[in-house]
């Protein structure tokens, strides 16, 4: 979990990776069975997975299904937004990420998520995470409890936020792709994954 958040700029602890580094450690567990082309632990939605030869993972994210084939670099799948069963600090509906394990996943799901955001806008409820989950690792920070109707612009405005940061995370190698959906616009990192069915 540390190693999954220690590259990472600004505020994050290694809460952030508990659910992908929990699928990591299972499927490590596994790796001693041979002769296994296809192998996945789904922790929650954090999915870290083994394939070989001709083995392909087909899993939903934000925006519809992404498929990954056994020449493709993600070994881990996450999906993190303001509406899952974690807090977030932004506005995301749902932000998924395909990075080299299921931590790294994680961690860059959470962060994307909390990128996308209109601060100060009045449709926005936030409320103190301890206020909401008196464990919280957060603390005092502001968490999204509400998002009202939004215009157009400003959705596009807000996930453009959060794949600048996609950006940046891929382009030092810490994700390998991403989806953003926010109130039925979508935001694709690359080319990559224009081939999802559907929109939620």
């Amino acid at each position: 979990m540390a190693r999954a958040v220690a590259p990472h700029k600004g505020f994050v602890t290694p809460m952030a990776a508990v659910p992908g580094a929990v699928a990591d450690e299972v499927l490590a567990a596994m790796a001693p069975c041979t002769g296994v082309s296809k192998a996945y632990v789904n922790n929650g939605g954090d999915i870290a997975c083994h394939l070989a030869g001709e083995a392909r993972l087909t899993v939903l994210g934000a925006a519809g299904e992404i498929a990954i084939g056994a020449d493709d670099a993600p070994r881990g799948i996450a999906t993190s937004g303001w509406r899952g069963r974690s807090q977030s600090m932004g506005i995301a509906d749902a932000v998924t990420v395909l990075a080299r394990d299921a931590a790294a996943a994680d961690v860059g799901a959470t962060l994307i998520a909390g990128a996308v955001d209109l601060p100060g806008h009045g449709a926005i409820t936030r409320a103190p995470a301890r206020d909401v989950f008196p464990d919280s690792d957060l603390g005092d920070r502001l968490v999204t409890v509400e998002v009202g109707p939004l215009t157009d612009g400003e959705a596009a405005k807000a996930l453009e936020s959060g794949t600048g940061l996609a950006r940046e995370m891929r382009s030092r190698g810490l994700i390998e792709d991403a989806t953003l959906l926010l109130q039925g616009q979508v935001a694709l990192l690359s080319e990559r994954l224009e081939t999802l069915e559907g929109v939620a």
